[in-house]
C-alpha cells in the first residue's frame, strides 16, 4: 500500500500507477446480497442452472456489483492523509469491457491521473482498472473524482 501524507506528495505521483490491491474472489453470496440490496435479480447473475446455459456458463457479478467494490479496492492501494475529510465525488467514465464470474478473484489498479485546486477542497481524479485474474480485457475501467478537504 502505498501512503500519501498530504497533498505535495500527491502532486509528486500524479501520471503515475500506484499499484494494485490484493486479489478478491467474487462469491455467489455477495452476488445474491448484492441482487437483493439493488432489486437487480436478472437471472445471468442469481439463478446457476439457467446461467450454465447461457453465454459465459455460470453466473456473472453485476457491473454495477464490480463498480461498488472501488472503495475497499482502492484502500487496499493507497491511503491519502493529512485531510479532514474525502468524498467520493463521482465518476467521470466507466466502462464494462468484460464480465465477472463467480468464483474469479478481481483486483484493481489506480493511477492517479490530475489533481485540481478547487474552493471546495483539492480533486482527485484516478484512472481505476479492476482486473478478472486470468482474463485479457479488464471488468472495469472508471474514472473517479474524489474530493478532499484539508
Amino acid at each position: 500500500m502505498k501512503v500519501f501524507e498530504g497533498l505535495d506528495q500527491l502532486e509528486a505521483e500524479i501520471g503515475r500507477h500506484v499499484g494494485y490491491s490484493d486479489w478478491m474472489e467474487i462469491t455467489q453470496e455477495r452476488i445474491d446480497a448484492f441482487a437483493e440490496a439493488t432489486g437487480d435479480h436478472q437471472w445471468i447473475h442469481v439463478d446457476p442452472v439457467r446461467a450454465a446455459e447461457g453465454p459465459y456458463g455460470v453466473t456473472i457479478a453485476h457491473g454495477y456489483l464490480t463498480l461498488s467494490l472501488l472503495p475497499v479496492l482502492g484502500a487496499e492501494v493507497m491511503e491519502i492523509r493529512g485531510f479532514r475529510m474525502m468524498i467520493n465525488y463521482g465518476l467521470d467514465k466507466v466502462r464494462f469491457p468484460a464480465p465477472v464470474p463467480v468464483g474469479s478473484r478481481i483486483r484493481a489498479g489506480i493511477q492517479l491521473t490530475s489533481l485540481q485546486r478547487k474552493s471546495s477542497g483539492v480533486q482527485l481524479n484516478s484512472l481505476v482498472t479492476v482486473e478478472v485474474e486470468g482474463g485479457d480485457r479488464p471488468a472495469v475501467v472508471a474514472e473517479t473524482v474524489r474530493m478532499m478537504v484539508e
